[in-house]
């Protein structure tokens, strides 16, 4: 891995290399041939081999950064990851790297487990009931607070982590506020960690003052 105008990391098992301008070398115990894929005919470490190496030279945060992109870009498999830990005893980046792992092993739910524990959320911090899966503009809504005019999105990871649909739901919220709606999104993950913090927002968008509902486009030409 290289940064922009920085040197290029090279892997290399025990001895074997010697340094060159321009080239970061990084000599290791073993590299087994799982470990190693090729890219554009280049001999390359796994993503989950230049993670584990990554996790002994840079910081937590640039570590999460790169671990983050490789789940956005699918190229993550944490079971390989997960194998490559259990393999490799003694590196110093094991518990960065398991700490990622633990973090990103959050079981799928069902749109129907969060709405339960978005209700429980509601009735334990003494929200309002909201109206469940309401029409609103011509979309089925997962909350709804008709008069307050606020609408909560439960966003469940296995069915909003592609491309398509980060598309789709900009489209949802942006149809939805045209008709005068206010719109929150409330991942699972943040349900289950930060439930207090849930609870005050939803709270403090249903006191403040809703936006004025919209006349029909024929209704505004007059």
């Amino acid at each position: 891995m290289a940064v922009s105008g920085g040197p290029i990391d090279v892997t290399v098992p025990s001895q074997r290399g010697s340094s060159r301008p321009r080239i970061a070398l990084h000599r290791v115990r073993t590299l087994r041939p799982d470990d190693c894929t090729l890219r554009e005919g280049i001999p390359v470490t796994t993503v989950s081999r230049t993670l584990l190496d990554l996790a002994e030279v840079v910081q937590p945060r640039r570590l999460a950064a790169a671990f983050e992109e490789a789940e956005r870009l699918g190229l993550l498999d944490t079971t390989a990851l997960h194998e490559l830990c259990e393999r490799s005893p003694g590196r110093h980046g094991l518990p960065a790297l398991h700490a990622l792992l633990d973090d990103a092993r959050d079981p799928p739910e069902t749109r129907s487990e969060l709405e339960r524990r978005f209700l429980e959320l509601c009735r334990d911090h003494d929200i309002p009931r909201p109206l469940m899966n309401a029409r609103v503009a011509g979309l089925e809504v997962d909350a709804l607070w008709p008069d307050e005019r606020l609408i909560v999105e439960l966003d469940g990871y296995a069915y909003h982590r592609t491309r398509s649909a980060f598309e789709r739901d900009r489209a949802r919220d942006a149809t939805l506020q045209l008709a005068g709606y206010r719109v929150l999104r409330i991942t699972a993950r943040r349900l289950g960690r930060d439930p207090d913090t849930v609870a005050a927002a939803v709270r403090a968008l249903l006191i403040a003052p809703s936006p004025p509902a919209r006349a029909p486009r024929s209704a505004q030409a007059g």
